[in-house]
């Protein structure tokens, strides 16, 4: 073997280290804590980028919609009423916790939509659509708390771009955000509502791991609690989303979150240090 083919053997496999090590070095400056959870996270998309998104795609849905007015419609007022009360008891959290600057760029907007969907959900930013299907099922303004804390928790615990990393990695090679954008939007577009179960119907709600929804469900609760609504509405809520399933959702180890049955008994586990520790009653 000549020297000019040994010096090809060695720019190759230097080229491949090189490589690993880019890899490696991304992967270390893209690893965060999450300021709520304290839960390690590997994301490709920055704050700026999800907002700037969500914003897009919130007004896509609201102008597309029929969206119900609180000043006419008494469900919209409840509804507003509920996102307010939230949104002040996660305020004071924050800012009594010294992370109120997490909540700088969160600009928040509550709609109801007419729409048989059982959905709800949060986008960065603080962007919540409630579809007007969820309402016979929570019955009352406390289990709606509950359900819009859960998802209000999503976003503030970046959940939806944990997903979405997760399948820009899978689909397409950990391609920066912003060249997708540029180069494959209507894919990107579909990546996001997928991240944050825009539009999805319950059976394949929000698409995100057992472990973001456990996390959404115990924070969830603490905001609903904070905000002076009773945690335990919990359970009997979740019980009547089970009956509504009717019982074909996959064991808890095929599902992408928890059944019914474990996401109750999770809940039964946390609540009277939940009570205890955040149930601020209105008197």
């Amino acid at each position: 073997m000549n020297i000019a083919c040994i010096f090809a053997i060695l720019i190759f496999y230097m080229k491949k280290i090189l490589f690993i090590l880019l890899v490696v070095v991304i992967a270390i400056l893209s690893c965060t804590t999450n300021k709520l959870t304290g839960s390690k996270q590997f994301l490709l998309v920055s704050d700026g980028e999800m907002n700037s998104m969500a914003l897009t795609q919130y007004q896509q849905v609201i102008s597309t919609s029929k969206v119900l007015n609180p000043a006419t419609n008494k469900n919209a007022a409840m509804v507003d009423k509920v996102a307010k009360k939230l949104v002040a008891a996660i305020t004071q959290f924050y800012t009594q916790a010294g992370k109120g600057d997490e909540l700088a760029n969160y600009q928040w907007e509550v709609h109801l939509v007419d729409d048989n969907t059982v959905n709800a959900w949060c986008m960065p930013g603080g962007k919540i659509v409630v579809y007007s299907g969820l309402l016979p099922v929570t019955q009352n303004e406390t289990s709606l708390a509950i359900v819009m804390g859960h998802e209000i928790t999503h976003a503030l615990a970046k959940h939806g771009a944990e997903r979405m990393t997760q399948q820009m990695e899978v689909q397409y090679a950990g391609v920066a955000l912003g060249e997708l954008i540029k180069n494959k939007p209507a894919e990107t577009q579909n990546l996001f509502n997928t991240a944050f179960g825009v539009g999805t119907n319950v059976g394949y709600i929000l698409p995100h791991s057992r472990g973001n929804e456990s996390e959404a469900d115990k924070w969830g609760l603490r905001y609903a609690a904070l905000a002076g609504y009773d945690p335990r509405e919990a359970i009997p809520f979740w019980t009547r989303m089970s009956k509504l399933s009717g019982g074909q959702k996959p064991p808890v180890y095929l599902s992408t979150h928890p059944a019914d049955e474990q996401r109750i008994a999770d809940l039964q586990a946390i609540m009277d240090e939940t009570v205890k520790n955040y149930y601020k009653p209105v008197k």
